[in-house]
């Protein structure tokens, strides 16, 4: 009962938050790897989505281009499915999105490995479409062309706890050990190690170091023709575009743990909830974790960053957070919400219910993948390698995959993500018959011995309370309360 106990803590009984799941049926998103490896343009038409609290199954009609429809920050700690998930995104057209800023985190591995890996998918796109270009295809990476990126180095460490990582499935290196088995495709950190160093505190004026960033010019950075990096934390330009770009108009994608767009919010949470939403990669619903029996990793790695995200969805922000603790963390409360506005932050969640059934499958790599890496593309041996990895991996780790045979798989937790924002502008304005699921009040455990990082979803047939009755504390909001108080 102890644990139950912790589970039913203040945070998770209180004004609800406002989240939404879009759901799509089991099937295997080939293109995911297919489309960046080909020059195709990843397709965002005839794909199947499924309400996953529903019966219902139709089929997307084709979406009309136009000049982008979304335009993205992605908070991402590179993992296999992380690179997957960018190189869809960059592969795409730029008339369906345009990626401003990838912001890197700790996360699957530590945050200068995540770097390291981001660093080299560029290298390595850079040599492909040498490689394209001396054999007569087309470069691809169209938006990419387009519209180059910035990176800037995001959190290192969750804002309460020890840090959880996964190099037992990614590998030391996030990438299943790509750099020590392929080297000739890993950028040499002494050529771009020092783009990314902050100046020493007593060098940047307060003003600077609080309200700017320090983006460097492309001209310093000749190693990096593909994007521009930054030496400011990645939360201030996070903020930096939020601020500078009309309101609404700038899509968040969480591929990783939610540190840094946390931090962000704290910053200066008006700011942040200028974002038009917040496409989330996270939890497990009514499903098992895959880091523990309830938790989902991104979720676990830092669940007080979850909920401090999560209430900004709730129109009384204040009462579905975590419990301050100035041992933990530095970041305090929000604001009331006289201070905050009217605006609240759109969250769209993509829980393990909706992304573990997309997979990739080896015999999928082997057939589409093989043929361009003897023809000699570096992009395909890179893919290659560390997607072999992760088969391995998973047959060592889970029951059924015995035999090590083609129909291994793996899921593609992040490219759902980002198949989304290409496919709908990141809008969630589905087309003609897709059913959604809205309004879902989804609290995140943060202190549980056994259930810390748990989603947990009031799903009793009970009526919800009337927002704003009562003030802060247990059973309040529309919270439906526990045991019957409330």
């Amino acid at each position: 009962m102890g644990c139950l106990t912790q589970l039913y803590s203040p945070v998770l009984v209180c004004s609800s938050t406002q989240i939404e799941f879009h759901a799509f049926p089991h099937q295997s998103l080939r293109s995911f790897i297919v489309d960046p490896l080909t020059n195709a343009f990843p397709s965002s038409q005839s794909l199947c989505v499924f309400d996953s609290f529903s019966t219902c199954c139709l089929v997307c009609c084709g979406i009309p281009k136009m000049a982008p429809r979304t335009r993205v920050i992605i908070d991402t700690d590179p993992g296999n499915d992380d690179v997957l998930a960018l190189l869809y995104a960059l592969a795409s057209s730029p008339e369906d999105i345009e990626v401003l800023l990838i912001s890197i985190a700790f996360g699957n591995v530590n945050v200068q490995n995540c770097l390291r890996n981001a660093v080299s998918m560029f290298h390595v796109i850079e040599k492909e479409m040498r490689w394209r270009k001396e054999h007569g295809r087309p470069e691809g990476f169209e938006a990419l062309k387009k519209s180059k990126p910035v990176i800037a180095v995001g959190a290192d460490e969750p804002l309460g706890g020890k840090r959880v990582q996964a190099a037992y499935y990614h590998g030391a290196d996030g990438l299943g050990g790509v750099h020590t088995s392929h080297p000739h495709h890993t950028s040499p950190s002494e050529t771009w190690q020092h783009l990314f160093d902050r100046p020493p505190p007593d060098t940047v004026p307060s003003s600077t170091a609080t309200t700017t960033t320090t983006t460097k010019p492309a001209s310093t950075s000749p190693t990096s023709p593909l994007f521009t990096p930054s030496s400011s934390p990645a939360h201030l330009e996070i903020l930096n575009i939020l601020d500078r770009e009309p309101p609404q108009t700038i899509t968040l994608i969480a591929i990783g743990p939610l540190t840094t767009f946390a931090t962000a919010a704290a910053h200066a949470p008006t700011t942040f909830l200028k974002a038009k939403s917040l496409l989330v990669m996270g939890g497990a619903i009514a499903v098992p974790g895959n880091m523990t029996p309830v938790a989902e990793f991104n979720a676990l790695a830092d669940p007080i960053a979850a909920a401090r995200i999560y209430a900004l969805t709730s129109p009384a922000p204040q009462s579905t957070m975590p419990p301050f603790n100035p041992a933990t963390t530095s970041l305090t409360d929000y604001p009331p919400p006289a201070h905050l506005g009217a605006q609240r932050l759109r969250v769209v969640k993509f829980p393990l219910d909706i992304t573990t059934p997309h997979s990739l499958r080896r015999d999928e790599v082997l057939a589409t993948v093989e043929p361009l890496r003897a023809l000699g593309s570096p992009l395909a041996e890179w893919v290659m390698a560390f997607t072999e990895q992760g088969f391995r991996t998973t047959e060592a780790l889970n029951v059924g995959f015995e035999d090590g045979g083609g129909d291994t798989w793996v899921s593609l937790h992040d490219p759902v993500v980002l198949w989304f924002a290409v496919a709908t502008g990141g809008e969630g304005r589905m087309m003609e018959g897709w059913e959604v699921v809205r309004g879902e009040d989804v609290r995140v455990e943060t202190v549980g011995q056994w259930t810390r990082g748990m989603c947990v979803v009031d799903g009793r047939d009970r009526k919800k309370r009337v927002e704003g009755e009562g003030g802060r504390g247990r059973g309040r909001g529309r919270w439906r309360g526990i045991w019957g108080i409330g």
